[in-house]
């Protein structure tokens, strides 16, 4: 039964069109947009940077564009913006949404503000929703000020990070200073009453010439009635969460079937590894747990940029170690250690020769036949897939709560978990593989 409503409502839209399209600022942040969609019955696919004109689809309800553009330039992160929308454009998505990370990383000059510009401007529209929050993660948004867990954004570990350090908790403020539009609040006391209140003051919003209205959000009650009252808008924009509600929508509009396992992979087979190259208090806990109970090998960013060849120390170091079980290899280290590396090749070197050698150990560790692969960090996600030539993936079952088990295309295929720094559990990498069958 639900596989006929699946494909009637299928029916009522064009074939090889899709209900949604989305645009997310980096690799692990647009799996996360994927696992919320496909816990909500939508069959998800995930695009590594924008595909070509021939581009094959994979019948899909929903394909999420996964670019790098969260820290570089404003004017790139523009332009590789516009042309995922105007492949998703192509593809027939009813709405787009521009997905960011929960905690609202960005710089004062952007990118968050100038591609949410660049969006409107090119899809004809002159108003739009920004909800980073993402309470199941400890990410909400009170009176237009972010919090992660109890402590201010400004308070929290984002404070020092070391690409998008975050200062300021008041996101009108912060929005305001990376765009010349009017910014304003959908407070607190108005989410709480329902979808219809949130839509009855975004209009008000709008009447008034803003262009963008921050949403607060304190759960996920708030985050899914937010997402009812954004139902007729073309642009939506927030953290994964923020989506809640959106494939929810196509189903009362009749355009989107019931869950039908959406999320569910064929069994995967080969060898299990993990690289690591986020260095978040999450991900340390992780590596510190799976040092433990596993073999590790640590890149030393102090030893990159000579003549040794670490990536390949490291995959002669796992390759007689892989058949006993999952391997280790991570870059992850203390803030003390990180700015003694960039000392010595410079804060942008010092990423680039970390995150190109922890890609090809990636690469070269699937060549050697490990089939269950888990990277974590964004940057190291983004380099591990540019190295292993891959351009999509289907959404699998979750792993932890924004982080899913996702699966190549190719043949045989590979099974990916790519977890953002600071998402999941202590246990994380030990447990994930546990749940893969």
């Amino acid at each position: 039964m639900a596989r006929a409503s699946q494909i009637k409502a299928t029916k009522k839209r064009r074939k090889n069109t899709i209900l949604l399209g989305a645009i997310a600022d980096d690799i692990a942040g647009a799996t996360d947009l994927c696992n919320i969609l496909v816990g909500q019955g939508m069959r998800t696919v995930q695009e590594i940077g924008v595909p070509g004109k021939n581009h094959p689809a994979h019948d899909e309800d929903a394909v999420v564009v996964a670019l790098a553009t969260r820290t570089g330039p404003a004017k790139s992160a523009v332009r590789q913006s516009l042309a995922a929308l105007r492949w998703l454009q192509g593809r027939g998505a009813k709405q787009i949404f521009f997905k960011y990370r929960s905690t609202f990383s960005s710089t004062n000059r952007g990118n968050i503000g100038p591609v949410a510009d660049a969006l409107l401007d090119a899809m004809g529209e002159d108003f739009t929703v920004v909800c980073p929050a993402f309470p199941t993660a400890g990410r909400t948004l009170f009176q237009g000020h972010l919090f992660v867990g109890n402590l201010l954004l400004s308070e929290s570990f984002m404070r020092t990070h070391p690409m998008t350090p975050m200062k300021q908790s008041n996101l009108i403020r912060v929005l305001s200073r990376q765009t010349k539009h009017q910014v304003d609040l959908v407070p607190h006391e108005v989410v709480t009453v329902g979808p219809e209140a949130i839509r009855n003051h975004l209009k008000l919003l709008r009447d008034a010439g803003n262009r963008f209205a921050i949403v607060d959000a304190v759960s996920d009650r708030n985050l899914v009635d937010t997402g009812i009252a954004c139902r007729d808008m073309k642009l939506v924009t927030g953290s994964s969460g923020a989506a809640l509600a959106l494939p929810k929508n196509f189903r009362r509009a009749g355009l989107l079937g019931p869950d039908s396992g959406a999320d569910i992979l064929p069994s995967s087979k080969g060898y299990s590894a993990v690289v690591a190259g986020s260095c978040s208090q999450a991900t340390l806990a992780q590596v510190a747990y799976m040092k433990n109970h596993h073999p590790a090998f640590f890149v030393d960013g102090m030893k990159l940029g000579g003549k040794r060849d670490v990536a390949k120390e490291a995959l002669e170091w796992a390759k007689p170690k892989l058949a006993d079980g999952p391997v280790l290899i991570y870059s992850s280290a203390e803030a003390d250690v990180v700015k003694k590396v960039q000392r010595k090749h410079g804060v942008e070197n010092a990423t680039i020769l970390i995150e190109k050698c922890l890609a090809r150990i990636s690469r070269d560790l699937v060549r050697a036949g490990v089939g269950r692969l888990i990277v974590a960090g964004g940057i190291t996600a983004s380099e591990s897939l540019k190295a292993l030539k891959i351009q999509s993936l289907r959404i699998g079952h979750e792993i932890n709560p924004g982080v899913p088990w996702t699966m190549t295309f190719d043949t045989p295929p590979v099974h990916l978990a790519l977890k953002a720094g600071n998402f999941g559990d202590e246990d994380f990498f030990t447990r994930a593989f546990r749940l893969l069958k």
